[in-house]
């Protein structure tokens, strides 16, 4: 009876001082902190997601670019901007190299070799005298696939000669490439520059003179021969030589290097001349 008084007092005691009232005050409290940080979480949430979101949309916009720069050619993005800076200057400046009164049986193959190890075709005038001397360098010069041209047959100044005499140098000349190569010379330089003007009627032949002077055969002088060229050159030129001294080789051979550096192009006559 003693113990049920006591927890009737108890109970009287905890209403009187509104203690149900604190505990549902402080449970609902704690339920509102508790939302409070599960709403904040989830805000918290939203925005990582939100930039996850945003990083894993920009990494495949990335992908996406790559793969059409990349198109049919496989190629990587620095290649695609390599290519795109080499293309501006796909328009390169042409000039063609010459050489007159060959072949020589040791300077010309050596000129040959020269040529094909940097992927440069050159214009070759030949001397009927020396084709006939050396059938295997015309051939070689045909097949490497450099441009045949006609010198006449001995180097005499044509327009010296008779009619008839000056024919025979160009035609006698044609009939010895053709039967070497199978083609027949469309390009002509006469001997010192001087043609015979009634050689027209009588000729189809193009007429081919030269821009740039080396004077290779006179000075016989590597570093002169480049100096003259590196001077005086300029877009769409035509550079005369000789092929049968050994600074011309040489001389041939650093002027391709320095020009190629500078953006220059080389090229048969034809392309000089009919462009």
């Amino acid at each position: 009876m003693r113990e049920k008084n006591h927890w009737k007092q108890i109970w009287e005691y905890t209403k009187k001082q509104h203690f149900w009232k604190k505990c549902l005050l402080f449970d609902l409290f704690c339920i509102c902190l508790a939302f409070a940080v599960i709403m904040s979480g989830m805000g918290r949430g939203a925005k990582v997601k939100q930039q996850l979101t945003a990083a894993l949309q920009k990494q495949e916009d990335a992908k996406l670019t790559s793969a059409k720069a990349q198109g049919d050619t496989g190629e990587t993005e620095d290649e695609i901007k390599d290519n795109q800076i080499d293309g501006q200057n796909l328009e390169k400046k042409k000039v063609a190299l010459t050489f007159d009164d060959g072949p020589h049986p040791q300077y010309t193959p050596e000129m040959i070799a020269g040529l094909k190890e940097r992927n440069v075709k050159a214009t070759f005038f030949l001397l009927g005298q020396e084709v006939e001397k050396y059938p295997e360098i015309v051939k070689q010069l045909h097949e490497e696939g450099h441009q045949i041209g006609n010198h006449s047959y001995k180097h005499e100044q044509l327009s010296k000669l008779s009619m008839e005499q000056a024919c025979q140098q160009v035609t006698r000349t044609n009939e010895m490439i053709f039967d070497i190569t199978g083609v027949y010379p469309s390009y002509i330089r006469p001997p010192f520059g001087d043609w015979h003007e009634k050689l027209d009627c009588e000729v189809n032949m193009v007429e081919v003179l030269w821009d740039v002077d080396t004077l290779d055969w006179s000075s016989k002088n590597h570093a002169q021969i480049v100096n003259k060229v590196l001077k005086n050159i300029k877009e769409n030129d035509i550079i005369l030589m000789h092929d049968g001294y050994e600074t011309s080789v040489t001389a041939a051979m650093e002027i391709i290097d320095t020009l190629k550096k500078q953006g220059y192009e080389f090229v048969t006559v034809d392309e000089i001349i009919f462009e």
